[in-house]
């Protein structure tokens, strides 16, 4: 049986880091079904301390997802990024990491905007002909675009 996953990434700022990837991919903010909060408050299961407002809309204070776009017949479940939150910082060099294949976009161009937006660049490195930079985004955690 094959199964599907969800990515999990640790975050001071959930929706803060959510907004930053989906912008830096091009995948929307998961929806936060508004009736269900409600459902959830009135049913008891969930209290105001559950909740914060981001943007004008309220969202589970336990985090927030992107998406990859799908399109809507398909059969394939879109990937999703889990930003959740820890309370403490990111301290050690991450064990795991997100490859950005760029599509044919330039490399430095992305890299440009990826700094202007508050990511770090760390270094270039290649296998033959492939290279690619390794960044960092605004909470430090690694990422290489290629």
């Amino acid at each position: 049986m094959a199964y599907n996953i969800q990515i999990c990434i640790d975050a001071e700022n959930a929706h803060a880091q959510a907004d930053w990837w989906a912008q830096t991919l091009g995948w929307p903010v998961e929806d936060t079904d508004q009736a269900f909060i409600d459902q959830m408050l009135e049913k008891g299961f969930a209290s105001p301390d559950d909740l914060i407002e981001h943007k004008g809309v309220r969202m589970w204070r336990g985090g927030s997802a992107i998406l990859q776009p799908v399109p809507p017949a398909s059969p394939v479940p879109p990937m999703r990024i889990l930003f959740q939150p820890v309370p403490e910082p990111k301290t050690v060099k991450d064990r795991i990491h997100l490859d950005i294949r760029l599509s044919g976009d330039d490399r430095d161009a992305v890299r440009a905007d990826l700094e202007a937006r508050g990511a770090k660049f760390l270094w270039e490195a290649n296998e033959g002909p492939h290279a690619w930079y390794t960044m960092a985004d605004p909470e430090g955690n690694e990422f290489c675009i290629s």
